[in-house]
């Protein structure tokens, strides 16, 4: 998914270029943060940022010569946002060190660029650093043969754990996050909530309460926009947090087959969310699009819309006045005191193992998974979540939304998408929910057709126990 970077973009995105990213995002096994239509204007040749050299006295002593200078390689995905995050980082970090030149690539994204991260690394002709996705992705890329192990490295105590999950294989870990977070749950109209007299909800019961008063308002309590059939998903997979608040290991026996959504009640209940809200949403829910979605929220026609906050931007683009109008919280479970979110993690920076400049990679990505890299980030794309390195403040001018999330993170209520933690999607999800999301199947068939629906993928992966 993640697709999707839905992320968290330095400029103002459009809602064409959210649709396509994110419906790529949710329809694929990792989330993804690349944007796979690259603009035509972004050259694939690399950009060179280099350092001037200083002269080497004669008299000079073995103790005072300068350090010898090194220059390493970046590879990153050539949408503009990746491009202009791995500037801002590159050049903030050669201000630093200016003995390391950091000489920038750019490769496609999407599939091709998959595919040529993996030519890169068969032939052996990988960059020292690449920035490439977290989660399934990466496990496909055979971390312990092709990335270097930085589980040691001081800067992984500043990172949350729920990211740690994403890029982990083996017991070790092997990359540092390169950007923002998204969360998946519910934006709501505050004015409506105001006017109803209604609090934020921290249980399943008390929103669908909170659903009921709204509808019986003569208010759309849920925005649907299932033209766009993606979007159906939403309910079901914000719910990961619960799932696994739950039942933890369940991510593990899904990918080993020795869980099903049938039959784990913690994951059957996603299913039965999406199923209770069959009746609340606005009447033209199957011809609604993202668009619409979001123009009816900000204008206050419908209470609340489950969605992932890639959408912040586009609201702050074409509803500014109303931006302030609008909250976010987590999709609740059936306890306040299991109240967490559902978290779409940023790509990863990771280190060739093979690089003949391990050290000097080693300090730039210390230098990312730092609060002040984090910050070089912020200057160039406004994050749509908190950032995934404890003590790394959101810029102040991000909307009130973004700091919504903040609350989650402070109190490590978070956990990744399930995408993140298993490769395992079926390609039927997306019809499955719209099914139960409009009433035509009930919650428990569809967790056992969706089991159904994943058997294929798994044994095309291989995966042991299918």
């Amino acid at each position: 998914m993640v697709k999707p970077s839905l992320g968290k973009s330095g400029k103002i995105v459009s809602v064409l270029s959210c649709v396509l990213l994110f419906a790529s995002l949710l329809a694929g096994c990792g989330g993804s943060n690349n944007n796979d239509k690259a603009s035509p204007s972004e050259s694939a040749s690399p950009s060179v940022s280099a350092s001037s050299s200083a002269s080497e006295s004669p008299s000079e002593t073995e103790s005072s010569k300068p350090q010898d200078k090194v220059t390493i390689s970046l590879l990153v995905d050539n949408s503009q946002d990746a491009v202009n995050v791995a500037k801002a980082l590159v050049d903030a970090f050669q201000a630093k060190n200016p003995n390391i030149t950091v000489e920038t690539e750019t490769r496609p994204a999407g599939s091709e660029g998959d595919n040529f991260v993996k030519t890169r690394l068969s032939t052996g002709d990988m960059n020292d650093v690449f920035f490439y996705n977290a989660g399934s992705l990466m496990q496909a890329l055979n971390p312990e043969q092709n990335i270097l192990d930085v589980s040691n490295e001081p800067w992984q105590s500043e990172v949350i754990d729920s990211f740690k999950q994403t890029v982990s294989f083996g017991g070790k870990l092997y990359g540092a996050p390169t950007n923002s977070s998204m969360g998946g749950g519910w934006f709501y109209n505050k004015k409506i909530y105001a006017d109803l007299g209604l609090t934020v909800p921290t249980t399943w019961a008390e929103l669908m309460a909170n659903n009921k008063k709204i509808k019986d308002a003569g208010i759309t309590a849920i925005i649907g926009t299932y033209k766009e059939s993606w979007t159906s998903q939403l309910i079901m997979l914000a719910d990961y947090y619960n799932v696994q608040a739950e039942a933890p290991n369940f991510a593990a026996d899904y990918t080993a087959n020795k869980a099903k959504y049938a039959t784990t009640y913690a994951a059957l209940r996603s299913f039965e969310k999406l199923e209770e809200t069959v009746g609340y949403m606005n009447k033209d829910y199957l011809a609604a699009n993202l668009d619409s979605g979001i123009k009816m929220l900000a204008e206050g026609k419908g209470a609340h819309y489950p969605m992932l906050t890639f959408i912040i931007p586009t609201i702050v683009q074409n509803n500014p006045e109303s931006i302030d109008d609008i909250g976010f919280f987590a999709q609740p479970g059936d306890s306040p005191d299991k109240n967490g979110i559902t978290v779409w993690m940023p790509p990863a920076a990771y280190i060739y193992k093979n690089s003949q400049h391990v050290e000097e990679a080693k300090k730039f990505l210390a230098f990312i998974a730092s609060p002040e890299g984090m910050a070089e980030v912020g200057k160039v794309a406004k994050p749509t979540g908190p950032y995934v390195i404890k003590g790394a403040p959101i810029p102040d001018d991000v909307p009130q939304v973004v700091k919504d999330m903040l609350p989650y993170f402070d109190s490590g209520k978070t956990a990744p998408a399930l995408e993140y933690v298993s490769p395992i999607k079926g390609p039927s999800l997306e019809q499955i929910t719209v099914e139960v999301g409009s009433g035509k199947r009930k919650a428990a068939d569809a967790a056992a057709l969706y089991d159904k629906d994943v058997e294929k993928q798994a044994q095309q992966l291989g995966l042991a126990g299918w």
